[in-house]
């Protein structure tokens, strides 16, 4: 069994051995350039590890909760975090160890080295898995390197890579990877060359900054750009970036510090440029096709330091969207930049643009103005929702990489402890159940207001209440069901304010003493500049947890809005409001010609044997722990909503946060969306109400009125009797 490898024995047969990046490593060290001196940890090491742990079985547990398919992004995130905690609380056992140390402690033995994967498949022609799977930089020791190798074989099941795998429809069960420890080169300069331009233009791209390479890579910092011509290294053009920080090593990894001098100059000289102009061509030739490579300076020596194929620049080849997969990994500055923006830009425009659009009344508008204001509203709505996409998605990667870092200095048992230091925020949904628990409870309390709201008698309501809830019918009455499109009014309201003053409040909050002793325990894990990063880390976390849940329900009322105008337009034009999905050009145009049918997608009908199905248990991720027993309210549109009761298990395709607030009535909740972030389990957890999410069908196998049991800790649903 061949476990490590060094660079220099590394053959063409070893390449399914070894992986993309090993093996291209290892042809070009053969060949000559100048590569830092590395070992490969193979595949078959892998392989061992686990095999051996039965880490193979549990792995493959996790993704078949649910058709992989069919998962989305927040469940293979949930499920790569579980799979990634097995790794680092299951130690590699004590012959594998021995194994791998005799050979890395000769050849490093205390020198820094850089810990990276390559996986099968990664940098090939056809594929390329770079910054998919983890890297680590500046790792001293055995005990230390053999960590992070745990740490690389974990991130083979990234979200990340998950997703591309799917993309690309390879095997994920046959995934292996092998990792490359390498000597790190403390260059004075850094940065990629692409031998030739992605856009199929005969460029070259060279890209530097001042420092490590990894600032450019995770798109902390923004580099210095050069065009040359392929065919003569010739200067086309050079794009200078603003340099002010650069990233070195540091006690525990690397650091971003502050650029003290050459701010003004380019990182690289052209006889520089001419030396990274050769090695590209080199290493095209070596390869037989362009190279992205990366590299670094140090002194006068250039170091090659990685090398793979340019796979989007074939014609006629599908569009590789690494990209998009990359961007759901951001680096901590790229975080704390994002926040400023969605704080102090984003978030105010929206809840503007929201009341603007509310000032406007769809009813009193004519069939041409009401037709026009459709295609305004829907134009806005797209705008928002392609924001949403582009800066509020990555964003919720600041809980990510708070988890992610908590997991790896406190190693507890449950993989979701580190949200116990994140609720307790702010949330607008929060604030709004909080305004309904103040009211359900003065009711409670005075046995004149109930009878006379039971009553309907609203001549005789007290001062205080009445004005109390206008004062949040104003404030929240369109953010109670904003994803259908009404708007709760004063009945509704009373109706919904009776139901929950009916018992008092059984919201269970983590304690907070519990909270604090792991969030002490957590910090004191660090030390010095790495402990203020992990403090800021933190706060950006509680940020990241709260905008999770707050901008979803400021875009709701911009939904809301165009829902609205929609709306009326269908009580004009008599369109079926069965519809489930209307083209809303198609409904102005109905509102200008009288005479034209829609076209229009209808809800598909249940046959009879999808009728028949019955399921007594099902299968989810658990997203907030505890077991809870209940008729099942089943909500399909959202006046269910108010018809949810004390006690009763809120079951729906998924949470939208407008909906959050009949949460307090109920005992549990499954939803058929899965994912620890998205909102069901977030405000389950700000309640302590068990939640299974990613339940298949889960709104089609549970019926209203079925008793059922959410057992929160497993992520399993029973029904236990079904509804007469």
């Amino acid at each position: 069994m061949k476990l490590v490898l060094s660079l220099k024995e590394i053959g063409k047969e070893d390449r399914r051995l070894v992986g993309g990046k090993a093996y291209s490593l290892a042809v070009m060290k053969q060949q000559g350039l100048a590569v830092p001196d590395a070992l490969c940890v193979t595949v078959e090491a892998y392989d061992e590890y686990v095999t051996s742990t039965g880490l193979r079985e549990r792995i493959m547990m996790e993704l078949s909760r649910k058709s992989f398919g069919e998962m989305r992004w927040e469940e293979m995130w949930d499920a790569s975090l579980r799979i990634r905690n097995m790794f680092l609380k299951t130690p590699i056992a004590n012959e594998l160890v021995n194994a791998i140390k005799s050979h890395v402690e000769p050849v490093f033995n205390e020198k820094a080295v850089v810990v990276r994967s390559s996986a099968l498949g990664e940098d090939s022609s056809r594929t390329s898995f770079a910054g998919l799977h983890e890297s680590y930089v500046n790792v001293r020791g055995i005990a230390s390197i053999l960590d992070h190798v745990r740490l690389v074989w974990a991130s083979l099941w990234s979200d990340r890579a998950l997703l591309y795998r799917q993309e690309l429809g390879l095997d994920v069960e046959k995934s292996k990877i092998g990792v490359v420890i390498q000597k790190i080169v403390v260059g004075e300069k850094s940065g990629i060359v692409f031998g030739k331009s992605p856009d199929n233009r005969p460029l070259m791209i060279v890209e530097a900054v001042y420092g490590m390479n990894q600032g450019l890579v995770d798109g902390t910092l923004t580099p210095d750009r050069w065009l040359l011509e392929r065919n003569s290294g010739r200067v086309v053009s050079y794009t200078p970036a603003e340099k002010d920080k650069i990233v070195v090593p540091s006690n525990k990894g690397i650091q971003l510090v502050y650029l003290q001098n050459q701010k003004g100059a380019p990182p690289v000289s052209e006889e520089e440029l001419s030396q990274l102009f050769d090695v590209a061509l080199k290493s095209e030739e070596v390869f037989g096709a362009p190279q992205d490579i990366e590299w670094t300076f140090a002194g006068k020596q250039m170091y090659v330091l990685q090398s793979r194929p340019i796979t989007t620049i074939k014609s006629g080849e599908p569009e590789d969207n690494r990209i998009f997969y990359l961007g759901l990994r951001k680096s901590f500055e790229n975080l704390r930049s994002l926040r400023k923006r969605i704080e102090e830009e984003l978030i105010p425009a929206m809840i503007e643009e929201g009341k603007s659009l509310s000032t406007v009344d769809p009813s009193r508008l004519s069939d041409s103005e009401l037709a026009k204001e459709i295609e305004r509203r829907s134009k806005i709505n797209k705008k928002w929702v392609d924001i949403y996409w582009k800066d509020f998605i990555p964003f919720a990667h600041g809980v990510r990489l708070f988890g992610q870092v908590y997991n790896d200095a406190v190693r507890p048992t449950d993989p979701y402890e580190f949200t116990d230091l994140l609720t307790g925020t702010k949330m607008l949904s929060l604030q709004r159940n909080k305004l309904l628990e103040e009211m359900s409870r003065m009711i409670r309390e005075d046995r004149t207001l109930s009878k006379n709201l039971t009553k309907q008698h609203y001549k005789h309501i007290d001062e205080r209440f009445e004005k109390k809830l206008k004062s949040f019918t104003e404030k929240f009455g369109s953010y109670l069901c904003s994803a259908g499109g009404c708007r709760a009014e004063r009945e509704t309201i009373i109706k919904l304010l009776l139901e929950l003053a009916s018992k008092a409040p059984t919201r269970k909050k983590v304690k907070e003493t519990s909270a604090q002793k792991k969030e002490q325990l957590f910090l004191s894990r660090f030390e010095g500049e790495q402990k203020q990063y992990t403090i800021e880390l933190l706060d950006l976390a509680r940020a990241s947890y709260r905008l999770r849940d707050d901008d979803n329900i400021h875009l709701g009322n911009i939904q809301t809005q165009l829902v609205a105008a929609v709306n009326e337009a269908r009580r004009r034009t008599k369109i079926e409001l069965e519809v489930e999905e209307i083209d809303t050009e198609e409904i102005a145009r109905v509102l200008r010609d009288k005479t034209y049918v829609p076209k229009i997608s209808k809800k598909p009908s249940e046959s009879s044997q999808d009728l028949e199905l019955s399921a007594r248990q099902l299968t989810g991720q658990p997203a907030s722990p505890g077991i809870a027993n209940g008729k099942a309210r089943v909500i399909s549109k959202s006046s269910d909503l108010f018809e949810m009761r004390k006690g009763e298990v809120l079951v729906c395709d998924a949470i939208d946060p407008n909906m959050t607030f009949v949460v307090p009535l109920s005992s549990g909740i499954v939803e058929r969306r899965g994912g620890m972030l998205i909102h069901g389990a977030i405000i389950a957890r700000e309640y302590g109400i068990p939640c299974v999410t990613g339940v298949s069908d889960a709104t089609r196998l549970i019926h209203r009125g079925d008793q059922v049991v959410v057992d929160g800790y497993l992520g399993i649903v029973t029904i236990t009797s079904k509804a007469s």
